[in-house]
């Protein structure tokens, strides 16, 4: 019979505390590949140093890679739930379950954190304090909705660039000419007041004033008509003709005006789709769906709980008062109370604080209409997500597999590090470093590189990366005070773009690492591989003949996207390097300006044509640019 790998690293069970918290399962490497949390410390982290027949398969995955547990005690279980969730957001573990959007929705924001604000298309977070509504099924939606409220609402769209010019050159865009933008650029309204518009329109499309609006839009229009200014009552029936459109797709689910969010799971033992309706006044305001890799072994109510902690995470600024769910989360009073806390500390509008956040499973009536519709659609979601080849979790680890067995690895290579050089005839020499890990891009994990010196020699840069790379790496585990980051994880598999030349470059720039612990082996387990793109074939070390992977590899694919992503990454930072060159050269020639003053025109203005472009009076309203200063300028750039 089998025995439990984990037992060699197993403590004793009396020096587990028997309180509440989290626990940490890191692999050889020092990295987290596990949170869990626990009401008893003692009794959840002991199960798993049981006997191996009794434990799940997923598990078992894990506890293989294991090779230390940690944990840290709490003072109760709400605490040790958001100690858990912070954790996995911070060290994202591969055997915890993931969450990833099954597509990027876009969201409704209005900007008002800033001075200025505006009504935009946004995707992803926003800034604290900036109003978002939805998410929208497509971006064009949003758009048709400000389009019709803009009428209403002549709130500032643009963009920081146009307000900006409009704002120096005093006059207005289309927009306002047409009457959809207040105009605040030029003062045809004031900060405040304009504000206070862009407020009103956030409350007309959360619900809090929309029998308001609609009434005094009738009431305007009929005194209007009375008084026979039939141009000024035409223009107030299309403007109430276009908020009724608006209110038209947003679907009634509630006579009541209940503020609350429909969540529904449907799934097999490896995936599953999760879909979210977000209700307010009564309305469905937003949609958005969610695809789940349940890599670790969870009960429906455990991931319904998991769910909600990812959804409230994005969403704690809306956070409702109750949650229609078609399972129940486990711990519901735990979770309650942890997200009450997470809302009344963001709850910036009316209303008492929470003391729980309720979850219901409807029994009758129409919220059991509702909760089936929303199930109805994790159902759909979940069978086109199984169509698509790439974001298929199988495929992918058929890849890593195919891969492994192609190069001869000891073991599939998890994580993945390509590089990549790029320049313009030697010049602003850079490279990149990104990171797959288990088949998909590692963004956060992505790194650029300024090359030591300009000059037109591919080999010499590789050389330089890599063994930049990983030294680092070494130095950072050989030093305990060292701050540990994504950098300090060592890969299972280099990819180099480029052929054999490259790969000999990257080789010695590797052997030239000097590792301080001469018994730290870690280097070893990494293996290099350079992709050459004319014929697609994988140079290994000393090796003559390439590696071919046949043209329909899943394996070749995967390799074959993290070349290109790597060359992306490197050709986008050394642009973006030439055209700050570029756009400073000017400028540092002109005496009196040196880089905070240089720093400062760039950032109001945001370039050099720009600044070449603007009065000296705009120029002298700069931090640090006297008239005097700011004629020389003109001179010099008109010059």
């Amino acid at each position: 019979m089998a025995t439990n790998p984990a037992t060699a690293f197993r403590p004793p069970p009396s020096t587990i505390p028997d309180e509440p918290g989290s626990y940490q399962f890191k692999d050889v490497d020092g990295r987290v590949i596990y949170v869990g949390k626990a009401k008893s410390l003692r009794s959840r982290v002991s199960s798993y140093f049981g006997a191996w027949h009794n434990i799940l398969p997923r598990t078992r995955a894990m506890l293989r890679a294991a090779r230390s547990v940690e944990w840290i005690v709490v003072d109760n279980e709400v605490d040790a739930l958001h100690l858990e969730y912070t954790l996995i957001q911070r060290h994202r573990p591969r055997y915890n379950v993931r969450y990833r959007d099954d597509k990027s929705y876009p969201h409704l924001v209005l900007t008002t954190s800033k001075e200025v604000p505006r009504a935009r298309v946004a995707r992803g977070r926003v800034a604290t304090g900036d109003r978002k509504f939805g998410p929208y099924a497509h971006a064009y939606a949003i758009r048709e909705t400000l389009d019709l409220l803009t009428r209403l609402f002549p709130v500032r769209t643009c963009s920081k660039g146009v307000y900006e010019r409009a704002e120096r050159s005093g006059r207005p865009c289309l927009l306002a000419d047409i009457g959809k933008c207040a105009a605040p650029c030029v003062g045809r309204i004031s900060h405040d007041d304009h504000r206070a518009l862009v407020d009103d329109l956030g409350d007309f499309l959360d619900g809090t004033t929309t029998e308001e609006v609609l009434g005094r839009l009738e009431v305007e229009m009929d005194g209007a008509a009375a008084d026979l200014n039939f141009e000024s009552a035409a223009r107030l029936r299309d403007q109430l003709r276009d908020a009724r459109r608006v209110l038209a797709r947003q679907q009634m689910v509630s006579d009541r005006g209940d503020d609350f969010d429909v969540v529904a799971v449907h799934g097999d033992e490896l995936e599953a789709a999760v879909q979210a309706f977000f209700v307010r006044n009564g309305r469905v305001m937003g949609r958005k769906g969610w695809i789940v890799d349940k890599v670790e072994d969870l009960t429906p109510q455990q991931l319904m709980t998991s769910f909600l902690l990812q959804l409230y995470d994005e969403r704690a600024d809306s956070i409702p008062p109750k949650v229609l769910v078609d399972t129940l989360p486990a711990e519901p009073d735990i979770l309650g109370a942890l997200l009450a806390e997470v809302r009344n500390d963001h709850q910036t509008g009316p209303g008492r604080p929470a003391t729980s956040v309720g979850f219901t499973v409807p029994q009758r009536g129409d919220k059991v209409d509702l909760v089936r519709t929303v199930a109805d659609n994790a159902r759909q979601a979940f069978q086109r997500h199984r169509l698509r080849r790439a974001s298929d979790f199988t495929t992918r680890s058929a890849a890593l597999r195919e891969l492994q067995e192609a190069l001869g690895l000891a073991d599939a290579p998890l994580r993945i590090e390509c590089y990549d050089i790029s320049h313009l005839g030697g010049t602003e020499v850079v490279a990149s470093m990104v990171v797959f890990e288990d088949g998909l891009a590692r963004k956060d994990a992505y790194r650029r590189f300024k090359l030591s010196d300009d000059r037109n020699d591919d080999f010499a840069a590789m050389e330089e990366v890599i063994r930049r790379r990983f030294q680092r790496l070494v130095d950072d585990r050989a030093d305990p005070d060292a701050d540990p980051d994504k950098f300090a994880y060592p890969p299972g598999l280099v990819v180099i773009d480029g052929g054999p030349g490259q790969l000999s470059a990257a080789l010695a720039g590797f052997g030239a690492v000097e590792s301080p612990d001469p018994d730290d082996d870690v280097l070893d387990a990494v293996s290099f591989t350079a992709l050459a793109k004319r014929f697609e074939e994988l140079h290994l070390p000393h090796r003559s003949r390439p590696v071919i992977l046949p043209r329909d590899s899943d394996a070749l694919y995967l390799v074959q996207q993290v070349r290109d992503e790597a060359h992306r990454f490197a050709v986008t930072y050394q642009r973006t390097r030439r055209r700050r060159a570029v756009t400073t050269s000017e400028l540092e020639e002109i005496e009196g300006i040196g880089p905070t003053r240089r720093r400062a025109l760039l950032r109001r203005f945001g370039s050099s044509k720009a600044i070449s472009e603007a009065s000296a009076t705009d120029l002298a309203r700069v931090d640090g640019i006297s008239a005097t200063l700011a004629d020389r300028i003109k001179e010099r750039l008109r010059g």
